[in-house]
């Protein structure tokens, strides 16, 4: 288990350049230092490990997607199936992480306040992303909602965890980790946005971050048990999985954000050459698939 003195090392391509990045990195390494502290005196190793699990592969998908957007490497159509296959794996984990752990406990307490639940984080995640999304393209403004929204996700995310292991502490790391498998693409995905747009790939390090700052004082503490809570507060969270899974498909129609984040020409209708472009839609579906089946599998073991 990572030690508060041991903190995930951040390569200097990382570093941030503006005001927000630099809160991002205070905000994230201090957090996951003072989590870790109070984790280990408490025992918490379960949270620890999901949470720094959480952490270091959404970092290490972020620098993979930085390299990625910066490089712009290969022919049009393997960079288009490159980026299908990180939104489609990071999507699918998160729809099915999230109608095989959350939507369960959010209307087996109460089925129509844990609906509520959902439908307000679904509305409450397009709420925040439509606001902040009022900067100009290429602007950090422009890539805000997509830090606010992982955010809120993310302590979401270590909200639902903390609650679960708090009150049922027997069960195994493996349920937390498959809530999380889909933070490596997720770090690739937002990184690609965060660059395209001129923005830190730094400012993840909050919402990388933000499970474990969740989680652990939801660990340390006896959370309400009232039915009306947990279906409030675990239907919340689904609803802003969803919103997020959602926004992460790889959808590969013209004008799409996945053909725009390939740097293809403007005019690539019209190019012969391109043609087999179309076949992307295929690698589009089955990343989406695989991601799912990676959840559903890691569940079966539960």
């Amino acid at each position: 288990m990572p030690s508060s003195s041991s903190t995930f090392s951040f390569p200097s391509t990382l570093m941030p350049r503006d005001r927000r990045a630099r809160w991002a990195v205070a905000l994230g390494g201090g957090g996951m230092g003072l989590m870790t502290v109070l984790g280990l005196a408490a025992g918490l190793t379960k949270l620890l490990a999901i949470g720094w699990t959480a952490f270091l592969v959404m970092m290490a998908g972020a620098k993979l997607g930085r390299r990625a957007e910066r490089q712009v490497v290969g022919a049009p159509a393997q960079r288009l199936r490159r980026l299908a296959w990180a939104y489609g794996l990071s999507s699918g984990a998160m729809v099915t992480s999230t109608a095989l752990f959350l939507v369960p406990n959010a209307v087996s307490r109460d089925a129509s306040l844990g609906g509520l639940g959902i439908a307000l984080g679904i509305i409450g995640g397009f709420t925040v992303h439509t606001i902040l999304h009022r900067g100009k393209p290429g602007t950090d403004d422009s890539a805000s909602p997509v830090v606010w929204v992982l955010s809120m996700h993310s302590l979401g995310a270590g909200l639902v965890i903390g609650a679960v292991y708090a009150t049922m502490p027997a069960l195994g790391a493996l349920l937390g980790l498959a809530i999380v498998s889909h933070k490596g693409p997720a770090g690739y995905a937002a990184a690609r946005r965060l660059q395209r747009r001129g923005a830190s790939v730094s400012l993840l390090l909050w919402p990388a971050a933000a499970v474990c700052v969740a989680a652990v004082p939801v660990g340390l503490v006896d959370p309400p048990t009232s039915d009306v809570f947990h279906a409030v507060v675990f239907g919340a969270a689904t609803g802003l999985f969803l919103h997020v899974a959602v926004d992460f498909l790889p959808r590969c129609g013209w004008g799409s954000e996945l053909r725009r984040a390939a740097n293809l020409p403007s005019d690539l209708r019209s190019a012969p050459m391109y043609e087999g472009l179309g076949n992307v839609r295929y690698h589009a579906v089955w990343s989406t698939l695989a991601g799912s089946l990676l959840v559903a599998g890691a569940w079966g073991l539960l």
